[in-house]
């Protein structure tokens, strides 16, 4: 089989490929370009998931980057493990046709335990002191060794949280050629995160102002790409969704709570969300949130306090579910989409004075919900960049410590995604020789992919 590259530039859509990216402008003049239509939900995991099984979440099981577990009474957001994703992977079904056929898979999620030959995705350090350290895993154990010592540490804190930046994309691209030169596989996924930052902290209307950013993810993929077509690969840049503009935080769960469905527990004065002991709660995902109902009697009442609340568009039931084909068992029992100006927070105390401690920290296990709001240092606080630099000096001297600096303000995030139904200019972008030039589902970039494959 042809030896081919997939590189997702996470957020790219047409409306940002010009003078601010003359590479991939000048690139794509020579390919053949088409549009993904965005699913539902057009997040991270689900989308991935969709491209590399050919499969609807309502198969492969990825309702989201995080869902309820039933069994545990647990929200669980961005698990790593490959065995969450329930269905044949594409270069699983490629080794039956090519024994000699290998895959590397870097940074892609659900990078776990994965049949992949080489894989390499973000894993921290927890210390039992209670500090984090930058780290990866991977398979082969030792590739993690030998990328680490070839290319210094993998820069977790440069990954997500306030200091996310090109760094930790430079690292991952980086890491994908020397696995290239080492290993020489058949198939290549290759995640790139970097424009996902600028384009949620603020929007993708003002090109001037994300220029820089978007010179950097072009370089990149200047190098990458020019790597891999000199070794004769079949290169295709691809996205996952376009990232819109947004003006409205919806806070599902404090709606929630105000009807006395949800149930927190108090613990040194701070209030946790108890989401066993709930009658009904959400699970806040971008511009998309699964509202899981304990007690089924209250059904209609949850669905109608969701429909009246400013900012949602569709409440889909188990039925209305299967239009989208995210009508899986891991799904709430209603799935919401936020209409174009809004987005849905986890947020579910009243009071910012009982918050958890981690609503203040860069904490994606912990919140039931995603939380875009930890790209920013709390911009209500002057002296901010000090308190953070008294925190890393006691991370240094092996003190415990809380990296308290970030904000309650939803009202600062400018971009977000999860919907559809957004403008074709903010769709996701697929670029290749094999693509064609019409638009395609997430369903069929399978089949795209496997059409280079054949080439």
């Amino acid at each position: 089989m042809k030896k081919t590259v997939v590189i997702d530039v996470v957020g790219l859509s047409y409306s940002l490929i010009g003078e601010h990216t003359p590479f991939l402008k000048n690139w794509m003049a020579t390919k053949n370009r088409a549009t993904i239509n965005p699913m539902l939900p057009a997040v991270t995991t689900s989308v991935q998931s969709t491209y590399i099984t050919g499969k609807w979440p309502a198969e492969h099981g990825i309702v989201g980057n995080g869902w309820y577990d039933h069994t545990d009474a647990e929200i669980k957001f961005w698990k790593q493990s490959n065995h969450l994703v329930k269905a044949e992977k594409i270069w699983e079904r490629a080794r039956n046709v090519d024994p000699n056929f290998t895959v590397s898979k870097m940074f892609w999620w659900y990078n776990m335990y994965s049949s992949a030959d080489y894989s390499v995705t973000p894993r921290p350090q927890y210390l039992a002191d209670g500090r984090k350290m930058p780290d990866c895993y991977s398979q082969p154990a030792d590739l993690r060794d030998r990328l680490q010592a070839e290319l210094g540490t993998f820069p977790l804190f440069q990954f997500w949280g306030p200091g996310a930046n090109i760094v930790s994309t430079r690292w991952i691209a980086d890491a994908s050629l020397l696995v290239d030169k080492w290993h020489n596989p058949t198939l290549t996924l290759i995640y790139l995160p970097h424009l996902d930052y600028c384009l949620q902290k603020f929007g993708g209307q003002d090109l001037a102002k994300i220029a820089p950013e978007l010179k950097q993810i072009d370089d990149v993929c200047r190098d990458l790409i020019t790597h891999y077509e000199k070794a004769g690969a079949e290169v295709m840049v691809l996205s996952e969704y376009g990232i819109t503009p947004v003006s409205r935080p919806v806070h599902i769960n404090r709606v929630l709570r105000e009807a006395n469905l949800i149930q927190v527990r108090v613990e040194r004065g701070l209030e946790l969300l108890d989401a066993g002991a709930s009658r009904a709660f959400a699970v806040s995902d971008h511009q998309v949130a699964h509202v899981y109902v304990n007690d089924q009697a209250l059904l209609p009442k949850v669905r109608a306090l969701c429909e009246q609340t400013p900012g949602v568009e569709l409440v889909l039931d188990r039925e209305g579910q299967k239009a989208y084909h995210i009508d899986h068992e891991r799904a709430g029992d209603l799935v919401l989409m936020a209409d174009a100006e809004s987005w849905f927070t986890y947020y579910y105390w009243l009071d910012d004075r009982v918050a958890p401690d981690f609503a203040r920290l860069v904490d994606i296990h912990r919140k039931p919900g995603y939380d875009p709001v930890e790209m920013f240092m709390d911009p209500a606080n002057p002296l901010i960049k000090l308190r953070a630099g008294y925190k890393l000096l006691r991370k240094k001297l092996g003190f415990r410590y809380l990296m308290d600096v970030i904000p309650l303000d939803a009202t600062i995030i400018r971009g977000s995604h999860g919907r559809v139904g957004t403008a074709p200019e903010f769709h996701p972008v697929l670029i290749g020789n094999s693509v064609g030039t019409a638009p395609v589902s997430a369903v069929e970039v399978y089949d795209k992919i496997w059409a280079a494959l054949e080439r």
